[in-house]
C-alpha cells in the first residue's frame, strides 16, 4: 500500500479537494465519483461526503492507497 503525508495550510480541506491536492485524481470530477462510490474511507469508516472537512491526524483510504494528513 502506498503512503502519503499530506500537510495543509488550514484548519481543514474537503476531501474531494484533498484526493486532487494529493495527485490521486486528475480533476475534482474523478475524486467525486470516486467517493459517491463508497471507495473512500475516513478514519477507518466508508465515507460518501466528497466535502466532509478533513482535519489534520485524519487518514483517509483508498484501494491501495493511504493518506495522513498533518
Amino acid at each position: 500500500m502506498e503512503e502519503q503525508t499530506i500537510s495543509i495550510r488550514g484548519e481543514f480541506i474537503k476531501l474531494d479537494s484533498l484526493l486532487k491536492f494529493a495527485g490521486i485524481f486528475d480533476t475534482g470530477g474523478g475524486a467525486k465519483e470516486a467517493v459517491l462510490a463508497g471507495q473512500v474511507s475516513v478514519n477507518g469508516a466508508p465515507c460518501t461526503m466528497r466535502g466532509r472537512k478533513i482535519r489534520p491526524g485524519d487518514t483517509v483510504e483508498l484501494p491501495g492507497v493511504r493518506l495522513t494528513v498533518a
